[in-house]
């Protein structure tokens, strides 16, 4: 994988209306087996949600800047074109296991959700 991808499925449009911005550290972020669990889950999950638009899967760049946070060790951007599609992602079956077959190899997740600005 590399250092951003995509799902095997076709790439939907970003939705502006809603983005799900999920962080990862990894307990072994050196770990090239736990690395290659991780990403054969999270790739799974998401090529089977049935609510995810656009997803990104990323991990740190080299930090250019002070105000550029490379602590973590993948990223993941979802798009959803509401807060209800969003609350079925994480209820869905494939949310559920990704959780229960990749939750022993974190540390910390930490998520930022955004709904768009109206003007």
């Amino acid at each position: 994988m590399g250092t951003a991808q995509t799902s095997n499925v076709e790439m939907r449009e970003f939705d502006p209306n809603f983005a799900h911005t999920v962080y990862f550290w990894l307990k072994n972020p050196d770990s090239e087996q736990d690395r290659k669990a991780f990403e054969k889950s999270l790739q799974k999950f998401l090529d089977n949600s049935a609510y995810a638009k656009t997803c990104f899967i990323g991990k740190p760049p080299k930090a250019s800047r002070d105000v550029v946070d490379g602590s973590f060790t993948y990223s993941l951007i979802v798009s959803f074109d509401s807060a209800d599609s969003q609350q079925k992602y994480q209820d869905e079956p494939p949310h559920k296991l990704f959780i229960e077959e990749s939750a022993e190899l974190w540390t910390k997740v930490i998520v930022y959700d955004s709904m768009t600005v109206q003007e």
